[in-house]
Order: structure tokens, then sequence, then C-alpha cells
């Protein structure tokens, strides 16, 4: 069986500064994992190479088996992503730019608007599908993104603080879609700063540090940021980081 994300050995630097150093990752269909770590660890650029917005300096990202690098649109037909801010055309409805982001991964039609409907209540915006995007609260505006991330039927998405901006029960719908999607065979990446959150929807953290991971730990364990924090200050003991 493929896996879902091969990510190997990728460097990148940005500014002639490295931000990822020998990046390796894996990630096998119907899992989540979740990226952690501290500001500037290098997880929207680690994501933004996985997606091919940025080239690796060096090594390689394969999506199911495939090297992005040489890979055809069709491949990118089965990826969904949110990363850093949602972006909509304001005067277009919620409705709208969601079809919009469905028809640009190749997806219309009357699946397209049943997947909007479904996310709309997984999400807990139905009301605001109609609404112009320039009318829409910064959270609403954040579910518009996550719902385009998902509105295409994707095998693997890649999101980035994905609850940024969400209300409690958008929260729990997130999640609950999540957890649906990976019990279907799908793949989910994401990267947050709520441990508690992750704890409920990864299989496995992994403990990104100055652009590496650094280890990977079971997400049902006792306290996972005391763990994370261990993890981070050991790795900086050892390498003489103030």
């Amino acid at each position: 069986m493929k896996h879902a994300l091969e990510v190997i050995d990728v460097r990148r630097s940005l500014r002639a500064r490295p931000v990822l150093e020998g990046l390796d990752l894996t990630m096998d269909v119907g899992s989540c994992r979740a990226l952690v770590g501290l500001n500037g660890a290098g997880k929207t650029t680690a994501l933004r190479v996985m997606l091919g917005m940025l080239r690796p300096d060096s090594g390689s990202v394969r999506i199911h088996g495939q090297d992005i690098g040489s890979a055809r649109g069709d491949l990118w037909a089965r990826v969904g992503h949110l990363v850093e801010m949602p972006f909509s055309y304001p005067e277009l409805t919620a409705r709208e730019n969601i079809a919009a982001a469905a028809r640009l991964h190749g997806a219309s039609g009357p699946m397209v608007q049943e997947s909007i409907r479904d996310l709309g209540d997984i999400l807990r915006m139905t009301p605001w599908l109609d609404v112009p995007a320039a009318r829409l609260s910064l959270g609403t505006r954040q579910k518009v993104g996550l719902a385009a991330a998902f509105a295409h039927r994707p095998e693997l998405v890649v999101l980035d603080e994905p609850t940024n901006g969400l209300d409690p029960l958008a929260v729990v719908g997130l999640r609950e879609l999540i957890t649906s999607f990976t019990r279907d065979g799908g793949a989910a990446l994401v990267t947050s700063h709520h441990f508690d959150e992750v704890a409920r929807i990864a299989d496995q953290v992994d403990i990104l540090h100055h652009g590496r991971v650094l280890d990977s730990l079971a997400p049902d364990g006792p306290d996972l940021e005391h763990r994370f924090f261990e993890v981070v200050l050991a790795a900086d003991i050892a390498e003489g980081r103030p």
C-alpha cells in the first residue's frame, strides 16, 4: 500500500536562513498526524513545501507515491488544504467561494452542493452560506476555508492551525469531521498549538523543532504538553542552544 504522504530529507532555506533541515515524515492512509512546534519551528514552511507552494532546496515529497515535482494536475484534485489565512473572494457568498474552490479541484455539480450542505451543518455555518464573504466574521471565514478544503472530497487534507477563530461548537464539528474523514480512509495532517485538541484527533504527534522532527509521541499518554517541552528542552541543551 502506498503512503498518503512521504517527506524525505527535505531542506529549505528562506532569506538565506535554514528553515527545514532534513525533515522526514511519513503518513499512512486512514490516519491523522499532528505537527507541533514552537513559533519559528518551520511548520508552515513544511506544509507549503508538502503542497508544492515552495520547492525544497533538496529532498523530495511524494503524495500517494507520486513525486510532487513531476505530478500532474489530477494528483492535486485528491488533496485539500488550508494554510495560513483562508482565502475568499469578498464579493462571493460563502457557498460560491466553497463551490469555486471545488471546481478548481475538478469537482462540480450535485456532489459539490451536497458536500456544502453537509459541511455547513458540521461546521455550524449554514445560516451564513449565502452571505458575501466580505460580511463574514473571521471565524466564519475560517469555516469557509475549512469547507473548501473538504468540499471536493479529497483523500489527503493538510490543515494549518484549523481551529483558529472557531467557536466551540465548530471545534467539535471539525473534530468529528476529521475523525470521520480518516475512518473512511482519508489522511489528515494538522498543525496546532492546542495540545488538548491534538490529543483528541491525532494518532501520532510529531515534534518539529528547528526544521526537523525530533520525536513522535502517542497522543493518549500522560500530559502531552509536558512531554513536548521535555523533548524540546533536551534537544536545545544537547545542541548548546540558549
